[in-house]
């Protein structure tokens, strides 16, 4: 299972500072990556992009674990959400994702893991699929919180993000990929 990960190739130790570094490392590409937005007419932040990387690469438990690190900053009050935010997103109305994303991250680990995501375009399939899956906890925030109707929440908050979604995961596969190719490691 493990020599199907890709830090295991480049790091190979599993040890708890290899892997505390890891995380707080991925929790700042992350945290950097929420500040970067492409996309016209609606911008979209390059987040989910990085954490697809980085549960591809990391695996499930490293991945998950890295995306609470990044809630943790937060929390604490540091601005690594999307515009500089910080304590105040995860009540606000893209809460929702925020939570979602440590299961976008264990989901795209164990694809990896489980052999599901074995060559680019299996692995972009897997990242599309992990990306749809985020708008459940994303979406239902909005509507349990903020009353908002399915209508809304379709044509306002998935509907424009869907190609973008679909673009990060292929972007992500390849990025993955092109780690293990240079590496010079075949998965196992």
């Amino acid at each position: 299972m493990s020599t199907r990960v890709l830090r295991h190739a480049v790091f190979g130790s599993n040890s708890l500072l290899t892997n505390a570094a890891l995380a707080l490392a991925g929790a700042m590409v992350i945290a950097i990556a929420a500040q970067l937005s492409v996309g016209w007419p609606v911008p979209m932040s390059v987040q989910g992009l990085a954490i697809l990387v980085i549960g591809f690469c990391y695996g499930s438990r490293l991945g998950a674990a890295t995306l609470m690190t990044y809630l943790g900053a937060g929390a604490m009050g540091l601005p690594v959400f999307s515009n500089g935010m910080a304590t105040a997103a995860l009540v606000g109305p893209t809460a929702g994702f925020l939570y979602g994303f440590v299961g976008m991250a264990f989901l795209a680990g164990l694809a990896v893991e489980k052999g599901l995501a074995r060559g680019v375009v299996a692995t972009a399939i897997c990242g599309a699929v992990i990306s749809l899956l985020l708008y459940i906890p994303g979406l239902a925030w909005p509507a349990a919180f903020m009353g908002k109707s399915a209508g809304a929440l379709w044509s306002g908050w998935m509907a424009p993000f869907l190609m973008g979604d679909m673009i990060k995961a292929v972007i992500a596969a390849m990025v993955v990929w092109g780690g293990w190719k240079a590496f010079g490691r075949k998965v196992a």
